[in-house]
């Protein structure tokens, strides 16, 4: 059984009395273990499975500490358990009340919020500049997950005062937002939780949101949205685990005061302490604790090594410029017996990481890289996912923006005007309204005025052109009477762009299985169009011309992450299924095989045999930057504990004391100097 295995404190904390209980784990301490032990103790204590509620970081860590249970206790038995994140939890107990949900991710729902916004006009302005549309709309997430109780417009002049100028257009863009997302189903991630805590606070009695006991993974990263929500389940036991010295998510709105106030907010609760660290060997432990300990102490702990083996020292690898540190670091990783999956280089900025990743290219080394832009996140991947969103729901605005936006001369409003018209001429359904439109619809557009100068509106004269201009075209004859053609601002590429995505919906509407769907866009005149932009844009050199060299190579890099996609795609035979997976997972689905390339947020709950923490010069790591703009030296200080206590056995740190490239000079991290590595 699952408490055989634990040690005397991991016992101690897995079957304490229900109440509210904190286990402080630090880094190796085995705090999986423990929460597998605590789901066993609550099940041999006679709860019921489906009354066990676990939230963790990540829906990947969800499934493997179910797996764990399921080991012992039976499939059966561990998939009654309601374990992922807040946001998936959330999501599965939102359909089972049966609420409607289209789930969309951030950036599709970005880019209806900078349609939005690109409607506004700011007459009056101050020496600060307005935000752009996808930074308020960033900003907008941060508020939902982070404010104590105020409306935006109070948070946003918290935040900068300045913009309190602004903030009755930052408040209309972001209540018209949230009308047509109402008006279509849509849901953020952040609206899974916020329609969650509604629920919770509503008088709904459903048996399916009553818990025995809720377990909460990775406690110190808690938001004040999530903790909100934790209370709203009103649970009758509560086993939360965490570290205050890994809270590192800030910039995303965690707060470090929910874990070291909880004594205070529960009265009774009861603190336990994982001291034995399973994972790092003592020469590289008592490294990371001598820069913690610069911190202030919340809850006092005291880690013992428990591994005996391992003498390798934590070494500092110092180089006069940054080109030398990478290629050293890959001529040693090309020498090292350590398995490449075993080997991690970790560092603070994306920036970083490409300098790296280059170098180990060049030595035929292979690497993964994680923590900066997501596979999922790619234009080629993004657009075909929204082409088959549109099967599934034909109606998906979003989907359908991002996907006409590639169309020359387009873009988001236009994008977004000739959705709108499509749905009047289908009577409400996007597929009749291009395959086959209501004709008796001369004007399907909206060309009404809007002037409103205090909430930044004004629609252009909207005048419509005359169909006869693509006559010429070869178009078929169902297509070229579409009213949708007489938009004023729809010219011929736009048109035939156009075309060559109502000739690809007729011929996918036959085809079933996600695979074949996937490999149909993709050999279509529709994908290549987008290909040729796409790799066309990421070949433009500064001075405007294109290096063919680098569209080829672009041109490949596509078509390989198309047949990963594709691949992906095989375990699925139902569209629904594939798309949710999509949608739910894609943020942790990973590609390749090789040294793992991290930044340090990225590396946050993995180990290693041997890493390498690189560009740990002032002002890179910790980096100050950040820190102007609200972080703190505490907080990356928790992030250099978090990258060393990834290390098993050995662990290298390094820096540059010059940059070629940004032509300048670095001197040690402070942290080193922490460290004892280097002279203060």
């Amino acid at each position: 059984m699952p408490l055989n295995n634990l040690n005397a404190e991991q016992l101690s904390a897995a079957s304490c009395q229900k109440g509210h209980n904190l286990i402080i784990a630090s880094a190796g301490t085995g705090k999986t273990s423990t929460i597998v032990g605590r789901i066993a103790y609550m099940l041999n204590s006679g709860i019921s499975p489906s009354k066990i509620l676990l939230l963790t970081f990540t829906n990947k860590a969800a499934s493997e500490m179910i797996t764990r249970v399921a080991k012992y206790f039976g499939q059966a038995t561990a998939k009654e358990i309601v374990a992922g994140t807040f946001h998936s939890v959330s999501y599965k107990l939102l359909k089972e009340l049966n609420i409607p949900l289209t789930l969309k991710q951030p950036n599709e729902l970005k880019t209806l919020f900078k349609s939005v916004y690109e409607k506004r006009v700011f007459m009056d302005r101050n020496s600060s500049s307005p935000y752009d549309g996808g930074y308020l709309y960033d900003m907008y997430s941060l508020y939902l997950n982070s404010n104590n109780n105020q409306s935006f417009m109070e948070w946003i002049k918290e935040k900068n005062s300045e913009h309190e100028l602004y903030s009755l257009i930052y408040d209309d863009v972001v209540l018209e937002f949230n009308e047509l997302k109402k008006t279509y189903g849509y849901a953020s991630f952040d609206d899974l939780l916020t329609r969650m805590l509604e629920v919770l606070n509503s008088e709904d009695e459903s048996e399916i949101l009553k818990f025995e006991e809720i377990l909460v993974d990775e406690y110190q990263d808690t938001n004040p949205l999530q903790s909100k929500i934790l209370d709203g389940f009103r649970p009758k036991s509560l086993f939360c685990v965490g570290d205050y010295d890994q809270s590192i998510y800030a910039f995303n709105g965690s707060d470090i005061s929910i874990i070291s106030t909880f004594t205070q907010k529960y009265q009774g609760a009861s603190v336990f302490t994982l001291n034995k660290n399973y994972r790092s060997t003592r020469l590289i432990l008592e490294l990371a604790n001598k820069v913690i300990q610069n911190n202030v102490r919340i809850y006092d702990k005291a880690l013992e090594v428990v591994r005996k083996e391992g003498f390798y020292l934590p070494k500092l690898l110092v180089f006069d410029e940054s080109f030398g540190q990478y290629d050293y670091i890959a001529q040693n990783i090309k020498k090292s017996t350590t398995p490449h999956n075993e080997i991690a280089i970790i560092y603070r900025n994306n920036s970083t990481a490409d300098g790296i990743e280059a170098t180990l290219r060049e030595y035929g080394i292979p690497s993964k890289r994680k923590g900066g832009n997501s596979f999922f996140d790619a234009k080629e991947v993004k657009v075909i996912l929204d082409v088959v969103f549109l099967l599934v729901n034909p109606n998906d605005m979003m989907a359908f923006i991002h996907t006409l936006e590639y169309g020359k001369g387009i873009g988001k409003t236009i994008s977004k005007e000739i959705f709108e018209a499509l749905l009047k001429l289908g009577n409400g359904d996007i597929h009749q309204g291009l395959l086959h439109p209501d004709t008796e619809i001369k004007n399907p557009f909206n060309t009404a005025q809007v002037k409103n100068i205090q909430l930044g509106l004004f629609d252009d004269f909207f005048e419509l052109g005359s169909v006869r201009r693509f006559k010429d075209l070869d178009f078929e004859e169902g297509f070229l009477s579409n009213p949708v053609l007489k938009h004023p601002k729809l010219n011929v590429d736009g048109a035939i762009y156009i075309y060559s995505f109502y000739r690809l919906l007729k011929e996918l509407k036959r085809i079933k299985l996600p695979a074949s769907l996937i490999e149909h866009i993709h050999k279509s005149d529709f994908f290549g169009h987008i290909k040729e932009t796409i790799s066309k844009k990421r070949a433009t050199l500064k001075d405007g011309n294109i290096d063919e060299s680098m569209q080829f190579e672009s041109k490949q890099r596509i078509d390989r992450k198309v047949a990963l996609l594709k691949n992906l795609s095989t375990h699925y035979s139902n569209t629904q299924k594939f798309i949710n997976s999509m949608v739910l997972g894609g943020s942790e689905m990973s590609q390749g095989d090789g040294v793992n390339l991290l930044s340090v947020h990225a590396s946050k709950g993995l180990e290693f045999i041997e890493v390498y923490i690189i560009d740990l010069a002032d002002g890179r790591f910790p980096n100050r930057k950040l820190m102007s703009k609200g972080g703190s030296l505490d907080e990356e200080r928790r992030l250099f504990y978090v990258a060393v206590t990834r290390a098993k056995d050995i662990l290298y740190l390094s820096y540059a004391k010059y940059d070629k490239i940004k032509k300048q000079d670095y001197v040690p991290s402070i942290f080193l100097k922490e460290a004892g590595l280097v002279k203060s």
